[in-house]
């Protein structure tokens, strides 16, 4: 599978962005796919995942951010509203887990990335 995010950018507090993750060389619908991110020193993170119509969200963006997927795009979503600046990090989209079942929430867990979108919410 080939993954490439974009749709980063800087945005004030409070403002909104939507990331968009463009999938290639395997159908989208029956293949579970990720967001993470990464900020400057820290370890990448889970953010949120979509298996089938199931989604599981980290606790930090629940009720903020949103992921969606367009199959005849095909494209997976991240819609990110009442952003704040502990949000800002490099945003990468995962395909490929190595186990089946729900989507795993470690990163080391994907077996494919796309090259990273930054993100930057300036207070």
């Amino acid at each position: 599978v080939q993954l490439q995010a974009f749709g980063g950018g800087l945005v004030q507090a409070g403002g909104s962005l939507r990331l968009s993750c463009a999938v290639s060389g395997q159908p989208l619908s029956t293949h579970a796919k990720a967001w993470f991110r990464q900020a400057p020193g820290k370890e990448r993170e889970f953010v949120a995942a979509i298996k089938w119509s199931s989604t599981d969200y980290a606790d930090s963006v629940k009720g903020r951010f949103t992921i969606s997927r367009d199959t005849a795009k095909p494209t997976v979503y991240l819609q990110m509203n009442s952003l704040k600046p502990e949000d800002t990090a490099v945003y990468y989209c995962a395909g490929d887990p190595k186990k089946g079942g729900p989507p795993p929430r470690r990163a080391r867990e994907w077996g494919s990335w796309g090259q990273g979108t930054h993100v930057t919410v300036s207070s």
